[in-house]
């Protein structure tokens, strides 16, 4: 298993990849930055005064770990009137150790519940926009 700090060489090449093995950020497209940071900072427990919209289409979430960008994303499809298409497929999961407590937070702010908590460990919902998150027991 290779580090941060190893060097990563393709199979059969010599060549060193400039590429970090390591995750920036997550873009979350949204269609509406405010509503959107709103429901985010609900869900994580956030001060939407330390969510700063900027050029009004992104909205760097404060996470621990690998960060979270709401993004209207204009240049992906967010100057459409549906606007950039939603994440069918969970891409990141949210960490929590109250997995049942969670189910229950999450239908008290009326997110859509994709699937009830599976195998004792995660289960998925719909954030206002249609993209699938799963939270998943730490």
């Amino acid at each position: 298993m290779m580090n941060n700090s190893s060097k990563q060489v393709a199979e059969g090449s010599k060549r060193v990849s400039p590429i970090k093995n390591q995750v920036g950020s997550i873009f979350v497209p949204v269609r509406d930055i405010e509503r959107s940071r709103s429901w985010y900072c609900q869900v994580l427990g956030l001060r939407e005064s330390d969510c700063e919209i900027m050029n009004g289409h992104l909205c760097p979430l404060p996470m621990n770990g690998v960060g979270v960008i709401l993004d209207t994303m204009p240049r992906w499809g967010g100057d459409k009137p549906e606007g950039a298409p939603p994440i069918e497929t969970p891409v990141f999961m949210l960490l929590t150790d109250d997995l049942e407590g969670s189910l229950a937070y999450m239908r008290e702010l009326g997110a859509e519940v994709v699937t009830e908590i599976e195998h004792d460990h995660w289960f998925v919902v719909k954030d206002p926009d249609g993209n699938k998150l799963m939270i998943c027991r730490r």
